[in-house]
C-alpha cells in the first residue's frame, strides 16, 4: 500500500516540477515580450500573441496544480 503511495507522490512531485517551469517560462515570455518584438522589429500583434501564449501557461498551470491538490485530498 506504502508503495502505491510513494509513487503517486513521486508522480505528484513530478507535476509540480514541471508546473513550476511552466510558471517560470510563462512569466519570462511575458516580462520579454515587449523587447523581443522592438529587437526584431515585429508587430503588436506579435507581442499580443507572446501575451496569450504566456496566459496559456499559466492557465494549463494552474490547471495542473489543481489537480494535484485534488490527488492530495484524495489520499
Amino acid at each position: 500500500m506504502t508503495g502505491g503511495r510513494n509513487a503517486n507522490q513521486s508522480q505528484n512531485a513530478q507535476k509540480g516540477r514541471v508546473a513550476a517551469v511552466v510558471i517560470a517560462v510563462g512569466g519570462l515570455i511575458a516580462i520579454v515580450a515587449p523587447w523581443l518584438t522592438d529587437i526584431l522589429g515585429l508587430s503588436m500583434r506579435f507581442e499580443m500573441l507572446f501575451y496569450m501564449l504566456s496566459l496559456a501557461a499559466f492557465f494549463w498551470a494552474m490547471v495542473v496544480l489543481w489537480q494535484i491538490r485534488r490527488a492530495g485530498r484524495e489520499n
